[in-house]
């Protein structure tokens, strides 16, 4: 009981003295690397938290970005799900089909999405729909590439138990290769969940119409020089890049339940 009390302890102070530690080379760019007169470049943290997280009019621009933000993100999230599952489980029931199709998601993966992103505004147009073909086309692979390694990663023993039974191909899918891939599966979609948000961004700060979202907030408060604000904004992404990480995680726990940690463990 008093080893899991220090190692709980230990699991919250450690991240803390990190925390610490970047606080303090934050602070020491800024009095002691910057000169007063370039200190807006790297505002010291109190200035982020009274100029920005605590001053009304430049949070409700914040809020009002991550709304939109979250919207288009999970919106992409949504359609790259439908469709890196239902490609995966195609690949995954022939190998003729894994040979034909699997090239064409690593292809995809390896283009650089903002090579991308001025061929989808010319033919999609520069507003919603556009930032969510970005989304789409940055949170695929990882969910064609993990859905489709733990439908696979099934004991062979069950295969053949299966088979001795006579199983129909969809009987297998839905009763042994599904569950069977559950942690797989939430692992990609943990994964494709921080980058949605950050195909978001991009798509902001490149096509810049429509409702701002958390992109186009960044680079207003860049081009005007607002270091707090841009710093408030910064930390507002990575927290909701977080927060879905984190989302994921926990509906992953709830799928697939205690069996596959203690496994794990073991």
């Amino acid at each position: 009981m008093v080893r899991r009390r220090r190692k709980t302890v230990g699991n919250a102070l450690l991240p803390l003295a990190v925390l610490a530690a970047l606080l303090g080379i934050w602070y020491a760019i800024t009095y002691l690397v910057l000169d007063p007169e370039r200190r807006f470049l790297m505002p010291p943290p109190q200035d982020v938290v009274t100029e920005a997280f605590l001053d009304g009019p430049a949070m409700e621009r914040i809020g009002t970005a991550l709304w939109q933000t979250v919207v288009v993100s999970f919106t992409g999230l949504a359609i790259a799900i439908v469709i890196g599952m239902t490609w995966a489980v195609l690949m995954s029931q022939a190998k003729a089909a894994e040979r034909s199709l699997f090239p064409y998601a690593v292809a995809l993966q390896c283009i650089p999405i903002l090579a991308l992103v001025p061929l989808i505004g010319f033919w999609f147009g520069f507003g919603f729909l556009s930032r969510v073909i970005v989304c789409v086309l940055i949170a695929l692979f990882p969910i064609v590439s993990n859905t489709l390694f733990g439908l696979q990663s099934v004991d062979r023993g069950m295969h053949e138990l299966f088979d001795l039974h006579g199983a129909s191909r969809l009987t297998r899918l839905r009763k042994l290769q599904f569950p069977a891939a559950l942690p797989a599966v939430f692992a990609g979609f943990r994964i494709s969940a921080g980058l949605s948000v950050v195909g978001a961004i991009v798509g902001d700060i490149f096509f810049k119409q429509g409702t701002p979202g958390l992109g186009i907030a960044l680079d207003n408060f860049r081009s005007r020089l607002q270091g707090p604000e841009l710093f408030a904004a910064i930390f507002t992404a990575a927290a909701l890049g977080i927060a879905v990480f984190l989302l994921f995680g926990w509906l992953g726990k709830l799928a697939v339940g205690r069996w596959y940690d203690q496994t794990r463990d073991a």
